[in-house]
């Protein structure tokens, strides 16, 4: 059995290829990508799990440094980019003798993360890129006879439209829910008692087979939340673990004097939390809001539409082309803009037309005091204090891999770093998702680099095909 941690899209993804779901191009659908249609018509009746996905992704370009996930996603949508609706070109089959045995272990309901982001948050991306495999995702909405905002959903939405995937595609049985992975090793295989052992070979479907050189396998503990009792520990036995955690749970510090002091905090619920005790309105001293990503921007956009006070301080000038604003199509996302204007506009050195929103360019926070007040300098080394209400330091997250050995930075591209997303994920196979530090262990979603709903599917593509090789189950 094969057993994977984390529930959010990557994992139900991949629980839906592992399921015995197998895509293949649909008969006398037409690819936009001359080259690839012409490669996807060389062998129709083979699956795309079986084909070479080298070959296949070879010169696709978008806005995913992942060939695997450029081309799942140009199957799947496949002119999004430009602006099209064309339908896709593949067709899905059940083929239950292929289903590989597996477990997804996640600590909340299926959809990982999205159920602890704010409901009524909007999603960066466009609705359909939420979608998951063979259920779009408007028709999901339509059938709860909404529309899309600006062509976007919640988060409310897309954290419903997970659970109602897992129950659709009939996959619920695949899934713990409460659970807690404490550790992930390495162990040999005849460490492991003799019952366990034997049960495990007994397993028609496992891919345990006794003339097998390698006779390591991972052990993975944990508990699980059990009404009987508290915590329920566990220990389970896979010969390949996948690694779905994202990077929601670990918010990035900035590591100044005074972040520890209750009124300063890492998450953007805190802020929601306090306006519903009442604990800061309009009449507070401002909120700080420290970065320039767009959780900042969804805690200002929050702040200024209960009219709080806020002073937004960040590192980098308005103008750096590597700000996220200056990446987004301004038609699409009309309230991130009207955050940028704000930060350009509304400096403390100028006042402009936005009331209770001062931005400090360039300014990065020495330290938060115990009588609330806040000292800042800027680029020439000039300080400033401020008294403020609280503190939310949104620079960003990492992945909490503490189950791992060395927290996960041995897998790591750099491995004298932790593990981060954007600047050093997991060094992975990019055709088969396996990482190249350990063998039988793969990472998949911001743990491998694929930061998007839309792209993460390709890893899934990518660990399902490797897996169905590894257990021999790949017509011939």
């Amino acid at each position: 059995p094969l057993f994977f941690s984390g529930n959010g899209p990557s994992g139900i993804c991949l629980s839906y290829l592992l399921s015995g779901y197998t895509p293949y191009f649909k008969k006398h659908s037409l690819h936009p990508h001359p080259i690839l249609q012409r490669k996807l018509e060389e062998a129709p009746e083979v699956s795309v799990l079986d084909q070479d996905l080298e070959y296949l992704s070879e010169g696709l370009e978008g806005r995913s440094h992942s060939p695997v996930a450029l081309l799942f996603d140009t199957l799947q949508r496949p002119d999004t980019d430009l602006g099209g609706t064309a339908e896709s070109v593949l067709t899905w089959w059940q083929e239950p003798d292929r289903a590989i045995p597996h477990l997804v272990l996640g600590r909340n309901a299926p959809g990982g993360a999205w159920h602890s982001i704010e409901g009524s948050m909007v999603t960066l991306s466009k609705g359909e890129w939420m979608g998951l495999p063979d259920l779009p995702f408007k028709e999901w909405l339509k059938q709860k006879r909404r529309g899309l905002r600006n062509n976007r959903a919640t988060a409310e939405d897309i954290a419903q439209y997970y659970q109602h995937y897992v129950v659709k595609k009939g996959l619920q049985q695949n899934f713990m829910c409460g659970i807690t992975v404490t550790s992930v090793r390495k162990v040999s295989a005849e460490s492991i008692s003799n019952h366990t052992q034997k049960d495990l070979q007994e397993d028609s479907d496992s891919l345990w087979n006794s003339n097998e050189k390698s006779r390591e396998v991972f052990q993975v503990d944990g508990f699980f939340k059990s009404v009987e009792r508290d915590k329920e520990p566990f220990s389970i036995y896979a010969e390949n673990v996948v690694l779905a955690t994202g990077t929601y749970d670990n918010p990035t510090w900035l590591g100044v004097k005074g972040e520890n002091l209750s009124y300063v905090h890492h998450q953007l619920s805190a802020l929601e939390e306090a306006v519903k005790n009442n604990s800061v309105g309009i009449m507070s001293d401002p909120v700080l809001i420290v970065g320039a990503g767009l959780t900042a921007a969804d805690a200002i956009l929050f702040a200024h539409h209960c009219n709080i006070p806020v002073i937004h301080v960040f590192r980098r000038r308005v103008t750096d082309p590597g700000l996220i604003f200056n990446q987004l199509p301004k038609m699409m996302y009309p309230e991130y803009h009207k955050v940028y204007q704000m930060m350009k506009e509304q400096t403390a050195a100028c006042a402009g037309p936005y009331e209770c929103y001062i931005s400090l360019p360039e300014h990065h926070v020495l330290s938060f005091g115990k009588d609330k007040k806040c000292i800042f300098q800027d680029k020439n080394g000039c300080q400033k204090a401020y008294k403020i209400s609280m503190a939310l330091v949104l620079t960003g997250s990492n992945p909490n891999l503490s189950f791992l050995p060395n927290n996960g930075i041995d897998l790591a591209i750099d491995s004298d770093q932790p593990v981060n997303s954007k600047r050093n994920p997991i060094d992975v196979d990019p055709f088969t998702y396996e990482c190249t530090q350990e063998k039988g262990l793969y990472a998949l979603g911001p743990l491998a680099g694929d930061n998007f709903v839309r792209f993460v599917q390709g890893g899934a593509l990518a660990v399902a095909s490797s897996l169905l090789k590894k257990a021999n189950k790949n017509p011939p």
